[in-house]
């Protein structure tokens, strides 16, 4: 199973910064969500090929993710 890791989105905004969409993933793995927080501005300054009047980053998880169950089994 492959482990927890997090990538950055490069959005593309509208005027107003709305209806943001996805222009493309980093190719950078970050450990942490902290990691790639503090990233984000050299990340976005990089990343200014877009053509989109405003640009905007989010982190998020990728990789493996288990789901758990805490839920007890009900009594019969």
């Amino acid at each position: 199973m492959e482990p927890l890791f997090y990538v950055m989105a490069i959005m593309g905004c509208a005027d107003g910064n709305v209806q943001c969409t996805e222009a493309r993933v980093v190719p950078v793995r970050y450990q942490s969500m902290a990691q790639c927080r503090a990233a984000l501005p050299a990340q976005l300054a990089r990343n200014t090929d877009i053509d989109y009047p405003m640009l905007g980053a989010a982190c998020r998880t990728a990789g493996a993710q288990v789901a758990r169950n805490d839920a007890k089994p009900p009594k019969l």
